[in-house]
């Protein structure tokens, strides 16, 4: 463990205690990497949880979440009590004016997530793809950027960054990272080859009677089209296919699209990846006797403020914390179904999988979870009503939010052949319109690494058929 130059004295305890606790952790089950722990600074904290990364690319709009978070930090609505990046190693990062307790009970948090990443499925293939090495990584990325601002000036990446960053949700996971581009020309009917469509479609494939519909007769050999079906991963398709794209662009747009697949199993698990650790953090400090009794007493003080409702104790709580469901939610499932099956959740699951067959009544109500709407009072103040406490409403409400990385679901429809571009935004799936005066800034920012028209059909808030056009 290293310590930055204003740590606490007291913090010093946490390197007799962090290999303790890491021995517990492995005598009770649980299997990481090593993790690289370091203690830093408030502002250097702030820093990480902003821009995502210890060093990332430069970019304007980590300065407006850079503000908004000292804003909230200011008014206390928010501390930043840890930040981990799964890999091998982990790279663990604590706050160095967190008193000795917070620090202790975080140490024990980090190391149930990184026992999730190391053997959870969604993290481990990720990892797999993208390196295990993102801090490095990314460092090294962002030196990429800084040159090609000394080469082509900071206007210029700038432009390329505001693409980039503004798609960087826009990606197909049910793809690998490194994927090949579509095929130039159609083969002839018969010839035995396959249109691949990523591998967990391309396994229904080959199965009886499948895709029998759509042999309808010869095709004949010619060029195919480009996409041969709609595209999500608009990261991917603009790097390969825009017609004028620079080396350098391109290096832009799959760094990001890079750093987005390593993102989102920690979108996609974060209940049960918080839960996880919040149950592990408790279970830790419980049972390692070389804990002093005071110093349990105050790391579980805290705990109990990291689990609770994000609601006062006599209210309920209008937003979901994911450390209070989880926690809940895997304690439970290890009371009565054992470790043994947890772990294989674990490995397993991801949040859609583990709400939907793991969140039942029973639990909803003693959480106090339900959807709800606002109306106006009779004074014109603001009141909450609870809409619907059915089960799979409520599950598919907390779901809703991790849809497709939480992005509209936009495609591409067809690259024409003057390279003009129309992109479709599947509305049914989504199940609501888009935003408009926000699209047209996202299709202008499209069409500046285009350079070829741009379109987008999407409806509007009402439900009307829009064509957004950027020639």
């Amino acid at each position: 463990m290293a310590f930055g130059p204003d740590a606490p004295t007291s913090n010093a305890d946490l390197a007799e205690y962090t290999p303790k606790l890491e021995a517990l952790a492995q005598d009770l089950g649980l299997d990481f990497y090593s993790v690289d722990f370091e203690v830093v600074p408030p502002s250097f904290m702030m820093e990480v949880a902003v821009y995502g990364l210890p060093v990332r690319m430069p970019h304007w709009s980590f300065g407006v979440r850079y503000i908004y978070q000292y804003i909230q930090h200011r008014m206390g609505h928010s501390k930043i009590f840890e930040v981990v990046f799964p890999g091998n190693p982990n790279r663990a990062y604590l706050v160095n004016n967190n008193s000795l307790p917070e620090n202790t009970l975080v140490t024990a948090h980090v190391l149930g997530h990184a026992d999730f990443s190391k053997n959870n499925e969604l993290f481990a293939r990720m990892q797999s793809q993208v390196g295990y090495h993102i801090v490095e990584q990314a460092a090294e990325r962002a030196h990429r950027i800084e040159e090609a601002i000394a080469d082509h000036g900071q206007k210029r990446v700038e432009a390329v960054l505001d693409a980039a960053l503004a798609l960087e949700q826009n990606v197909d996971v049910n793809f690998p990272v490194n994927r090949e581009r579509f095929p130039e020309r159609i083969e002839p009917h018969g010839s035995g080859e396959k249109e691949r469509q990523g591998p967990f479609q391309d396994r229904f494939q080959d199965l009886p009677g499948e895709g029998s519909e759509l042999d309808t007769g010869p095709r004949e050999t010619g060029r195919a089209p480009i996409p041969p079906r709609p595209e999500y991963d608009l990261l991917w398709f603009i790097a390969h296919y825009a017609p004028d794209l620079e080396g350098w662009e391109q290096d832009i747009f799959l760094s990001v699209r890079e750093e987005s697949f390593y993102f989102y199993p920690v979108f996609a698990c974060q209940i049960m990846n918080e839960g996880w650790a919040s149950y592990w953090h408790a279970r830790l400090l419980r049972e390692a006797e070389f804990i002093p009794q005071q110093l349990y007493l105050d790391a579980i003080k805290a705990h109990s403020d990291v689990v609770r409702p994000y609601a006062g104790e006599s209210a309920v709580a209008l937003s979901m914390n994911p450390y209070h469901v989880g926690f809940h939610m895997w304690e439970r499932i290890i009371e009565r179904q054992g470790l043994d099956t947890a772990l294989q959740l674990r490995a397993e699951e991801d949040d859609f999988s583990f709400i939907r067959n793991w969140l039942d009544e029973e639990l909803a109500e003693d959480l106090q979870l339900f959807t709800y709407t606002t109306r106006k009072g009779r004074g014109g103040e603001e009141q909450f009503v609870v809409q619907d406490r059915d089960i799979n409403e409520l599950r598919e409400a907390i779901l809703h939010p991790k849809f497709n990385y939480g992005a509209p679901r936009v495609a591409v429809e067809e690259m024409a052949t003057d390279g003009s571009l129309l992109l479709s935004h599947d509305y049914e799936t989504d199940g609501r319109g888009l935003d408009l005066d926000r699209a047209r800034k996202v299709l202008d920012y499209i069409h500046r690494v285009w350079r070829r028209p741009v379109r987008l059909r999407t409806i509007d808030a009402k439900g009307k058929d829009q064509l957004l056009e950027k020639e």
